[in-house]
């Protein structure tokens, strides 16, 4: 009788569970999952191998068939006709890469200073400088004006400064850096820093850009992207062959194309003939890679810090 009223009495040991991983998922949605993103990657890349495919077909061919993924007569014609320009597309290449590491370095070094004064709780002025980053965002100033301060108040045209300087800095970019320093990098580690004596610009340097290398490679690749597609402003403010980049060129050979061949009937039997064996619908697609392989080419270097930026913040056990 003892016994079974100690037994009644006595605490009954807790269940033991296995413990859930949320991190973990079958086998069948990762076959789906992974189905799913193939198809994804698929729709990426198949547009450009299209676009390739294109490039690399015969005009006469293109006329005759349309586009296709096999296309009947495969010819080179369209990139020949590109090349024929001989050193015009290299130094065009040249100025291009020279406006888009100059553009990217100078445009880093400004915002990142920029963003970095604004997101310190102990800069006087953040509030001022915040509210000027943001009527950029809300008002401009409009084409003409722009116009008026490159050509006659900065004296820029037909300088290789103008394809850089209007494109070095934006608010965007600004406040997403400024959120970036404010949330990711410890004032607790600021203060340590100081006391050991480090300059703010040291601080900057040994510190706070190791700890924000993702947000730094992100605003990198969009500014990387708008110098290297920019053309608009070279049409603004370059005349000169000499200072004209590859965008701007490959747009002015187009429409050298596009007018030949829709004026040819004007010009006599001859210019109807070449205007006919001018390679015009691939001479577009070949443009597009050559304007858009670099880029391709270069995102993976950018790739490994995109992974590293979904960690920041992760809790660490």
């Amino acid at each position: 009788m003892i016994e079974k009223i100690k037994n009644i009495f006595k605490p009954k040991k807790a269940k033991q569970t296995s413990p859930v991983n949320f991190n973990s998922i079958s086998k069948p949605t990762n076959i789906l999952l992974n189905i799913l993103f193939s198809i994804l990657a698929a729709l990426c890349i198949i547009p450009f191998l299209f676009v390739l495919i294109i490039s690399l077909t015969s005009e006469e061919a293109l006329r005759m068939n349309g586009y296709r993924f096999w296309p009947e007569e495969w010819s080179f014609d369209a990139y020949r006709y590109i090349l024929s320009s001989g050193n015009n597309i290299i130094r065009s290449y040249g100025i291009t890469i020279f406006v888009t590491v100059v553009g990217t370095i100078l445009g880093l070094f400004i915002m990142t200073t920029y963003g970095y004064a604004l997101s310190r709780k102990y800069f006087h002025f953040r509030g001022f400088f915040t509210k000027l980053i943001f009527i950029p965002m809300l008002f401009s100033g409009g084409m003409v004006s722009s116009y008026l301060v490159v050509t006659r108040f900065l004296g820029l045209k037909n300088n290789i400064l103008a394809l850089i300087l209007p494109l070095c800095v934006s608010s965007f970019n600004i406040i997403i850096l400024r959120t970036f320093f404010r949330t990711t990098v410890p004032d607790a580690i600021v203060e340590s820093a100081k006391i050991d004596g480090a300059s703010e610009f040291l601080l900057f340097r040994k510190i706070v850009l190791p700890i924000s290398l993702p947000a730094i490679a992100t605003i990198a690749l969009f500014l990387t992207l708008g110098f290297w597609n920019d053309w608009f402003n070279a049409m603004l403010y370059i005349d000169k062959n000499s200072l004209m980049p590859l965008q701007y060129l490959l747009i002015k050979l187009e429409t050298s194309i596009e007018f030949l061949i829709d004026n040819s009937s004007a010009l006599g039997t001859a210019a109807i003939e070449e205007a006919a064996k001018m390679p015009k619908e691939t001479v577009k697609m070949a443009i597009v890679v050559i304007s858009t392989l670099p880029i391709v080419c270069a995102y993976p270097f950018f790739q490994q810090y995109f992974i590293s930026g979904l960690t920041v913040g992760a809790v660490k056990e």
